[in-house]
């Protein structure tokens, strides 16, 4: 079972930026995709990002293209969450996940493994 560790997230004003990482256990991680989903207070969990085994493939919500970026380091077990030009609505707690499959999907149901969550909070 792999373990996944965030960490990055904190409080900061609209149009600020911060950088989620996400800290994965063992030695399979440039073997499977991964994401970043988020849940705000009283909604469903949603897809933010993905990115492929290898980090040549990304995909994105729509509300965060052009704003958000995915990366990864295989030789660091890592993924990270750059976050541009942060507005009140990104507020929630971001959850990374590893996938089942090599390439990027947005489905919940796709990644088998989370983490326990790190707070963002965007303030007007």
């Amino acid at each position: 079972q792999v373990q996944l560790v965030e960490s990055g997230g904190g409080l900061v004003q609209a149009g600020g930026s911060l950088r989620l990482s996400c800290a994965a256990s063992g030695r399979t991680f440039s073997t499977y995709a991964m994401g970043w989903f988020r849940q705000a207070p009283g909604k469903e969990r949603e897809f933010v990002a993905a990115i492929s085994s290898k980090g040549g493939t990304t995909v994105y919500a729509d509300s965060v293209k052009g704003r958000f970026t995915i990366s990864r380091d295989n030789a660091k077990n890592t993924v990270y969450l750059q976050m541009n030009s942060l507005k009140p609505e990104d507020t929630a707690v971001y959850y990374c996940a590893k996938s089942k499959y090599l390439g990027p999907t947005s489905v919940g149901v796709d990644f088998g493994s989370w983490g326990q969550g790190t707070q963002v909070t965007v303030s007007s």
